[in-house]
């Protein structure tokens, strides 16, 4: 009787296999199974930073265009930071800052530090590229923009994310932006004002995501009307083709994932490479 076995030698062809091979066949063991619901959910990330990176170019738009004064931009962004900051707070009672040790002094003063050093440095970022020609700044910025967006961690584990790559990406596209403003001031306020939204507003998205799911659904549509509403005050076809990504990022590719998965077919079986479960760490003392 043919035993699957290699160290004895049988009367049998090495690629003979009997029927009793095809009995440990099972199919699709370690697939994930997605609900709807859920997934739509996990979207509202994608959703919050493609609309981060819109109101940005937004803000950077009325800016140049003098629709929209630096000092304006700038009181709304620090309003809008206090108002976060306290609901970051607020979530969960201050249990994130008791497991930190970080005081709200501290928090402070690198605030005081960074717009500090922002403002001092405003008159060199301004005239950093001038020797640049603005199609290759726009061509730039747009590349870092779609950079950050695909190496921001959205809760994957992948090799591709690197929140430090994503974030540099898009202060590096806000310094190239901001060096075609007029004056320093509104160098200034841009930088700023991308720090808020590419690096404090992602982590108020994810207290509330992780705390209250319902705030953050909440959030992410209110977002994501500013957002279209803004942009139609520039280009209604913008806004509506906006909209539309953002539809099928939220609402289509959820349904396609999920119809997808009832075609996924993967095997495993005898034929699967052995997967040492015991630990070996002692032979490596």
């Amino acid at each position: 009787r043919w035993r699957k076995v290699l160290y004895e030698r049988q009367p049998f062809p090495d690629n003979y296999v009997d029927q009793r091979f095809l009995e440990e066949l099972r199919k699709n063991v370690r697939a994930r199974r997605y609900r709807y619901g859920a997934v739509v959910f996990q979207s509202g990330a994608v959703v919050q930073q493609l609309c981060s990176v819109c109101v940005f170019a937004l803000s950077w738009w009325h800016l140049a265009a003098g629709r929209l004064s630096p000092l304006g931009l700038f009181g709304a962004a620090l309003a809008s930071s206090l108002l976060g900051y306290g609901l970051f707070d607020a979530v969960d009672g201050g249990a994130g800052r008791r497991e930190s040790g970080r005081t709200r002094w501290a928090d402070l003063k690198s605030t005081l530090v960074f717009a500090a050093f922002t403002y001092g440095f405003s008159p060199v970022l301004k005239t950093l590229t001038e020797s640049i020609s603005t199609d290759t700044i726009y061509a730039m910025s747009a590349l870092m923009l779609l950079g950050h967006l695909i190496f921001f961690d959205y809760g994957a584990n992948a090799a591709i994310v690197s929140s430090t790559l994503s974030l540099n990406m898009a202060i590096f596209a806000s310094v190239c932006l901001a060096s075609r403003l007029p004056r320093s001031l509104h160098t200034f306020v841009v930088v700023t004002f991308a720090m808020q939204i590419f690096a404090l507003w992602p982590m108020l998205q994810k207290k509330l995501k992780a705390r209250t799911p319902r705030c953050y659904v909440g959030v992410t549509v209110l977002f994501a009307l500013a957002a279209l509403a803004g942009l139609a005050t520039v280009s209604s076809v913008g806004a509506v083709l906006f909209a539309s990504l953002l539809l099928a990022i939220s609402c289509l590719c959820p349904y396609c994932l999920i119809r997808l998965q009832l075609l996924k077919d993967n095997i495993h079986g005898p034929w699967d490479e052995a997967e040492i479960k015991e630990d070996l760490s002692r032979f490596l003392m």
